[in-house]
């Protein structure tokens, strides 16, 4: 089969496509065609050494596909499901082998591109507005990058619970698919200044989900209000240099989190409860997710660079027939 493999750190140019055998599955798992795979900024942080991984290594952790064969002691699966994940290593690759635990039944009318980036994103979104701050209706939150994946749907969950919502872009198209989306102001990146973010929101926000990192993250905490949360969930344009809890005195006594999906879905239990909720919303339609791109899965390393890029919208994807 078909896969991408890490040999060393480095840039996109370190993902190379690479013939390996199809792995069999073992106790309480399942092999899966895969179907469509999911890009992640999490894909590119491995890939550079940021997050430590043995070399070599098959990148991905996110995708959807059909169930090929079964091994001992995996119930509740056949062969012919449709499932999707976003918790499997070496995701990029033809085939996956997958505990059960690990994976959700797609629904009818939901398609392999989205059903491949639903899950790592959706979930990220999910747990981001519903336990890690102390907004309530009505307060004014702030979210960084509001035309990716995440901010795509933190918008989304954001307003279905009452937040009045800001959000940052880079151009004036993805200003308008966030406003599309329900944002209440949208400021492009040059006008997005702590004191336009007050102005906005009678004096500060009460939570900011960012999720860009450095280039950011000053004017971020500087837009919070009195004892505002600062969600600090990815490093698009690179890590946040250490941090000295005396700012967060400064700056209104205010709280800082640095949290990871895994930790919110730490248990199969808390995991399926979560993604049943993304799930129903993107089948009843109240919850939209975007594929803005699909590569071929030997043009990996240019679906990192287009997602470093910043350029994209939505959700990147990975054709595995490709």
């Amino acid at each position: 089969m078909r896969a991408i493999q890490i040999a060393e750190h480095g840039g996109p140019e370190v993902l190379t496509p690479v013939e390996i055998d199809v792995p069999v599955p073992g106790p309480g798992e399942v092999l899966v065609r895969t179907t469509s795979v999911g890009v992640n900024y999490i894909d590119t942080y491995l890939r550079e050494g940021t997050y430590p991984r043995d070399l070599p290594f098959i990148p991905g952790s996110e995708g959807a596909g059909v169930i090929e064969a079964v091994g001992p002691d995996a119930t509740d699966l056949v062969v012919g499901d449709r499932v999707a994940w976003c918790q499997v290593p070496g995701s990029y690759a033809q085939y996956v082998v997958a505990p059960t635990d690990s994976l959700v039944a797609v629904p009818e009318g939901v398609d392999d591109d989205v059903a491949a980036s639903m899950l790592l994103q959706g979930l990220t979104a999910h747990y981001l507005i519903s336990d890690t701050h102390r907004a309530t209706e009505g307060d004014t939150v702030l979210i960084t990058a509001g035309a990716g994946g995440v901010g795509q749907l933190l918008i989304q969950l954001a307003v279905s619970r009452g937040f009045r919502v800001v959000t940052t872009t880079s151009t004036a198209e993805k200003a308008e698919l966030c406003r599309a989306l329900g944002a209440d102001h949208v400021l492009l990146y040059p006008d997005a200044t702590p004191e336009r973010v007050r102005e906005l929101s009678d004096g500060g926000v009460a939570t900011v989900f960012d999720g860009v990192g450095k280039d950011t993250f000053d004017a971020s905490l500087a837009s919070l209000a009195r004892r505002g949360s600062m969600v600090l969930f990815g490093a698009a344009s690179g890590p946040v240099p250490p941090v000295d809890p005396q700012r967060l005195n400064e700056a209104g006594s205010v709280f800082l989190t640095r949290p990871t999906l895994a930790d919110y879905i730490a248990s199969t239990e808390e995991y399926r409860e979560r993604a049943s909720e993304v799930l129903e919303g993107i089948v009843d339609g109240s919850l939209r997710l975007s594929v803005g791109a699909r590569f071929g899965l030997s043009e990996a390393a240019e679906a990192h660079r287009a997602l470093q890029s910043r350029g994209t919208t939505g959700s990147l994807v990975l054709d595995p027939t490709r």
